[in-house]
């Protein structure tokens, strides 16, 4: 039944692409959304199986065939279900059942509609496929899988220049460390195959990366630096970050999936899958946690003074994808699996929030063309405020408890270090800090909305705001499953996840020991940085509006970079676009047109020369012959007459 969960989204697809023409806008939604709905039911309907079974059976492989054999090498079309792929797989298909429920009502009346939920439904698939395979290729038709949904989703409205510009840098981008990750795969073959055990089986490599790869090499280091720099590409990482804010240009509920339950997700569950490998490389770990809050940081400072309510959220995921990592780096893969849970909860709910209020305003992104929509939007409002202290951090909310762990295990995990969690701690204060910018700036205040718009303000419809309100839930419940052993809890979570993570050096893996007291101290420091992030917010854009603008102005240097993202992309497009568009301009005009087309079409004239000259020899005219024959005989005789002589 496990191997059924990513045919239903496939079937779905199916039928809405090949069918797109004659399907209404409402079959089509019913399809789109009724195939995750099933794939969500399966999904629960194993996991309660799943749990009901012993520690140590809780690792179950299917598949539907052999896929690849040559020798004693094979790779199938089968599927590995444990611990790790049930939580990612209830994630993928329930979160996505939401956004496809809240996409019947946003998407209404678009001219893509059935395309747009055959592509949804594609999504998903491939996010299944890529977290339920059982072997590295598998994971990787998964994997390329997402890349392509991505593009044909950033770019839906492919008619804007500005969303198939957006499509394309997503792609473009993501071939830069899809090459790298692929080029990690091949090494790990290779390296497994000369030790006699040529496998790309997922269990195999965790079972056998100790006895075939030499802790602290140069080789297995090499391996895992390529994986994660496929990993930086598909979560958004520093260098490869630029993509995710652009993939704005698509429809809202794309953003949703993208950022909370499919793409941007694919990179830190690959290197929790693959934990085992990474855990024998020092140095790549220090890379993973150094690169993960650098970027937490990097993405927080950027949120900071942006004012399109989607960009905004879009470096927050940027950010929040880099506690991931910071966990994982730190040998605390279970709590950036945590953490990514509840991300999803809090930021599908923030992006659809973002959804509605532009459904409310006619499609306004501008923050400063919002404000005191607390009472107009009611129900998105209170959403949006949960999302908003579930991301701070705020106590009892499922943010908090995740983020937590992760700062906890930075400062006391072998692997970590004071000095990452002071980082972490201060993108957290960054973080409550945009976040209740966020809010103050759309539901509080004066009204700043244009009066053309002010008459239109409305509440989004059930099916819209439904979703909302059980995202809310989630997100205010999601992290009891998490719940620590310091506050009465179990840290059940955890300890489900625990046999797929061995070697790793989390706070319920037997690391440094500290007592209870240091663990209090910690979430009393965490505490204290979500709440003064939110009232500095409150001071700049509650007590005092006229501050922003104020210190913007004292300091433009750094408002202006902060607010053209450090100029990253400008940098890019003079260092790296330019120079690749000039060197193919030159390749084209010069060698391809001057040099290849020279030589093709040269030889072509000079042969198409000789040819005319030659064919006048076959005229067709027996005169012509007639003369040829006489003037041969001619000189014939005359050759021999002068040989003679």
């Amino acid at each position: 039944m496990i191997q059924l969960a990513p045919v239903f989204p496939l079937i779905g697809f199916l039928l809405n692409g090949l069918f797109n023409k004659k399907l209404g806008d409402r079959p089509a939604g019913l399809i789109g959304s009724a195939s995750i709905f099933v794939s969500f039911g399966l999904s629960i309907w194993a996991f309660f199986l799943l749990i009901g079974l012993p520690e140590h059976a809780r690792s179950i492989q299917c598949g539907w065939f052999d896929w690849i054999i040559s020798g004693s090498f094979s790779a199938g079309f089968s599927f590995l279900y444990d611990p790790l792929s049930a939580v990612m797989m209830l994630v993928v298909t329930g979160v996505g059942f939401l956004i496809h429920v809240y996409s019947v009502g946003y998407m209404r009346g678009d001219g893509g509609y059935s395309r747009y939920f055959s592509y949804l439904n594609l999504f998903t698939f491939a996010m299944l496929m890529l977290v339920m395979s059982d072997n590295l290729i598998l994971l990787y038709l998964g994997w390329e899988g997402v890349g392509l949904c991505s593009y044909l989703l950033i770019g839906f409205w492919f008619h804007k220049k500005s969303a198939a510009d957006a499509g394309k840098k997503a792609f473009i981008v993501n071939r830069v460390g899809d090459f790298g990750f692929a080029i990690g795969v091949f090494l790990i073959f290779w390296t497994f195959a000369a030790a006699g055990h040529p496998t790309v089986n997922l269990s195999e490599i965790a079972h056998l990366a100790p006895e075939i790869l030499v802790a602290g090499g140069g080789l297995v280091t090499l391996i895992t630096l390529l994986l994660f720099l496929g990993a930086t590409g598909k979560s958004a990482q520093i260098p490869l970050h630029v993509w995710l804010p652009d993939a704005m240009e698509g429809p809202t509920p794309v953003s949703a999936l993208i950022h909370a339950a499919t793409m941007v997700t694919a990179g830190v569950y690959m290197v929790a899958r693959l934990s085992a490998v990474f855990i024998l490389s020092p140095v790549t770990m220090a890379v993973i946690a150094i690169t993960g809050v650098t970027t937490a940081l990097f993405a927080a400072t950027i949120g900071l003074v942006q004012n399109d309510i989607k960009r905004v959220l879009a470096y927050s995921t940027v950010s929040q994808l880099g506690y991931m990592f910071l966990a994982c780096g730190v040998g605390a893969f279970a709590s950036g699996i945590f953490h990514l849970m509840t991300h999803a909860f809090f930021k599908a709910l923030l992006f659809l929030g973002a959804g509605s209020v532009m459904h409310a305003l006619s499609g306004e992104l501008d923050m400063r063309c919002m404000g005191d929509l607390k009472k107009r939007l009611p129900r998105t409002f209170a959403a949006m405020f949960i999302a908003a202290l579930a991301i701070s951090g705020a106590p009892l909310f499922s943010g908090f408890f995740s983020k937590d762990e992760i700062l906890y295990n930075a400062f006391i995990s072998d692997y970590g270090h004071p000095v990452l969690w002071g980082m972490g701690l201060l993108a957290a204060v960054l973080t409550a800090f945009y976040m209740f910018r966020l809010i103050f700036m759309t539901f509080f205040g004066s009204s700043r909305v244009k009066p053309d718009v002010e008459k239109h303000i409305h509440e989004s419809p059930n099916i819209m705001t439904v979703p909302l309100i059980i995202l809310a839930v989630l997100a205010v419940v999601g992290g009891y499953v998490g719940l620590p052993r310091a506050l009465g809890g179990g840290a059940w979570f955890e300890k489900f996840l625990e046999p797929v993570f061995p070697g790793a050096h989390g706070a319920a893996a037997g690391t440094v020991s500290h007592s209870y007291t240091v663990e209090y101290l910690l979430m009393l420091a965490s505490v204290a940085a979500a709440a003064l992030g939110i009232m500095l917010a409150y001071m700049f854009y509650i007590r005092d509006p006229n501050r922003p603008k104020a210190l913007a102005e004292k300091y433009g240097g750094i408002y202006k970079t902060l607010l053209n993202k450090y100029y990253i992309d400008e940098f890019y497009n003079v260092a790296i676009v330019r120079p690749i568009v000039a060197a193919s301009l030159f390749l084209w005009n010069i060698v391809d047109v001057k040099i290849v087309d020279g030589i093709a079409n040269g030889s072509a004239g000079a042969i198409g020369w000789f040819s005319g000259r030659f064919r006048m020899v076959q005229t067709g005219l027996v005169r012509n012959y007639a003369l040829l024959f006489v003037l041969g005989v001619i000189a014939l005789l005359g050759f021999m007459l002068f040989k003679q002589t």
